[in-house]
């Protein structure tokens, strides 16, 4: 489950604009200069429409004087044809202008939308082991997506619905200030009082943006969960339980969007409101002006359709403030993980590790989880090419081993050493990736057997992944494939038996080639055929290598070199089969359990 307290709640309810905007800035900033075009043709464009305008203005006081007498047709026709060829040229560089302009955007969209991407899928997959166990899949998808999205969206917006409307109020203003004071006063109070409102409703919404945000997350976190887990459904035959679970969820998702759609038909109103009073003062005091001779025709046209064309754009503005927000809410979801550091961390002089000869050594380790101890003070050496097994009751430390080994947590006390080296002076990445390891469940990518067994060694030759295949037995397996190695095995590898995944594992863990190999509960999911079959592929492949063995099932692990028994964090026994089952103790007992769990399975069989 992904807990969080009530302060992170409370966090995740609220847009924190500041840190949001600053993030998503510099993702732009390092293309400054291609904005920088952007927002000089985003200018010229809003002067067009003012410009048009004003031809209008002209074309109507001019055409009032010839009508009136006082100009002569010869001078007006001069007059109605350089203004048909100065808007002819506002047409076509209007044209070539908004064509550049969108290129320029959809460049800059895409490739800030590729450095986001790129940079929280690389932190997210960087991120520590302990993050990954406690966050949902689904909803790191849909956050990475929506953020995705949100690019687009607040870029074209800022570019085509804010920037461009500032510049045309500014431009507007400057041209009325000329004209007549009184109408440019009675605009700028209708746009800023347009605006604060809209501001003022945006950020009280956030809260209902971003818990609307919340609760689709949680749906489609459930979805992927569902989905996931699709069998474990059919087996039970719960269907019906998670249709209703389902329904809980999305009527939560409708409820929180129904309270975040509210808000704007409140603001559609007050807008309508602000909008007709300025249409009122307009129509006076312009008409005032020129009943008394204070104004001409041609400037009461201007003035009426410099408004006019402003009112869209305003509404455009609003679209664009909802739209901005709904993308902080957005970009804020993922943009939280940017603030979750890696607590396992390579020291700033970690070398690369390569392992010689695979002796590794737990010395005086303790570590808690949490609250929780785990081991205390536990000590052991493995040497080199020698086999050692953990066996022992869940919870007893075996799984913990590991994920200290492979620096999924460090140590909370000592020092675990491979060729009398400490891990942690090594790079992380380079300590996994001199280490095999074949696990009880084999996950595999939906991709071809081929590109899965080469995933542990992707400089490996085809001759190499082939052997590695024929290693496994997987050859006699994929004859009967018809697509042969390049057959795809589907999400998680869903299309190949619990057997197969397995070859596929081993086959992976024989063309990484390392000289320490764990084999983690590699067949308990097996039946005892497969088991057995699986079994001496395993023995083959620990042959000369260090090899570390977490098993339930202690006939599997007869042969090892040492088994030690772990039981509450510490070594309670440890010797070879032979010895341990003479022994009394904790080995014996498992043993006998096993056993005559295993003779009276016979005997039933028989019996039938």
């Amino acid at each position: 489950m992904d807990e969080k307290t009530d302060k992170e709640k409370n966090e995740e309810e609220n847009v924190d604009l500041g840190y949001t905007f600053l993030t998503y800035w510099n993702l732009l900033k390092k293309y400054k200069f291609l904005i920088a075009i952007i927002l000089i043709l985003v200018f010229f464009l809003e002067m067009r429409h003012v410009l048009e305008s004003y031809l209008f203005k002209i074309l109507v006081d001019k055409g009032t004087l010839f009508v009136a007498g006082t100009l002569a047709l010869i001078g007006f026709k001069k007059i109605l044809l350089i203004l048909l060829g100065v808007f002819a040229i506002v047409v076509v560089t209007g044209f070539f202008g908004r064509w550049v302009q969108q290129h320029l955007v959809n460049v800059l969209v895409n490739k800030v939308m590729v450095d986001l991407k790129e940079k929280y899928f690389n932190h997210i997959v960087n991120l520590d082991h302990s993050f990954h166990v406690t966050h949902k899949t689904g909803k790191l998808i849909t956050r990475m997506s929506r953020a995705s999205s949100a690019v687009e969206r607040i870029t074209e917006v800022l570019t085509y619905n804010i920037i461009s409307v500032i510049f045309n109020f500014v431009i507007v203003i400057a041209s009325l200030v000329y004209f007549d004071l009184v109408s440019a006063i009675v605009i700028f109070i209708v746009a800023v009082t347009f605006i604060s409102y809209s501001y003022f409703m945006q950020a009280i919404s956030q809260k209902a943006s971003v818990l609307a945000n919340n609760a689709e997350d949680r749906e489609n976190g459930v979805v992927s969960d569902i989905f996931t887990n699709i069998e474990s459904v059919k087996y039970f035959g719960k269907e019906n339980l998670i249709k209703k679970k389902f329904a809980d969820f999305i009527e939560l998702t409708r409820t929180a969007l129904m309270k975040h759609g509210g808000y704007y038909r409140w603001i559609d109103s007050v807008h309508s409101i602000t909008i007709g009073l300025g249409t009122i003062f307009l129509l006076y005091f312009p008409i005032a002006k020129f009943l008394n001779g204070e104004m001409s025709l041609g400037t009461i046209v201007f003035i009426y359709t410099v408004y006019g064309n402003m009112i869209e754009p305003l509404y455009g503005f609003v679209y664009g403030l909802r739209t901005t927000y709904e993308s902080m809410a957005d970009f804020q979801s993922l943009f939280e993980y940017g603030k979750i550091e890696k607590q396992i961390k390579d020291k700033p002089n970690a070398k690369n590790l390569k392992i010689k000869f695979g002796e590794i050594e737990f010395k005086n380790v303790s570590f808690n989880y949490g609250r929780r101890k785990i081991l205390e003070d536990f000590n052991l050496k493995i040497l080199k090419n020698k086999k050692i097994a953990f066996v022992g009751p869940s919870g007893s430390g075996k799984t913990t081993l590991i994920k200290l080994l492979y620096r999924f947590y460090d140590v909370s006390l000592g020092q675990i050493l491979i060729d009398e080296e400490d891990i942690r002076d090594f790079k992380q990445e380079s300590l996994r990736s001199e280490m095999s390891i074949v696990p009880q469940e084999c996950m595999l990518f939906d991709d071809t057997i081929y590109n899965n067994i080469a995933f542990s060694n992707p400089s490996a030759s085809k001759e190499q992944v082939m052997n590695a295949i024929k290693f496994a037995h997987l050859d006699k397996i994929i004859e009967n494939f018809p697509d042969k190695e390049e057959t795809v095995v589907g999400e998680r590898g869903l299309k190949l038996s619990g057997g197969e995944k397995q070859r596929v594992s081993i086959a992976r863990a024989i063309l990484a080639d390392k000289e320490v190999l764990v084999l983690d509960e590699a067949t308990s999911a097996l039946d005892s055929e497969t088991e057995y079959e699986i079994q001496k592929d395993l023995a083959k492949l620990m042959q000369g290598r260090t090899s570390i063995i977490i098993a339930h099932r202690l006939s599997t692990i007869m042969n090892a070199d040492k088994i030690v028994v772990l039981k509450d964090g510490k070594i309670v026994q440890e010797g070879r089969h032979s010895e341990l089952i003479e022994q009394l103790g904790e080995y014996r007992k498992l043993w006998k359990l096993q056993k005559e769990g295993y003779l009276e399975d016979d005997n039933k069989d028989a019996v039938k």
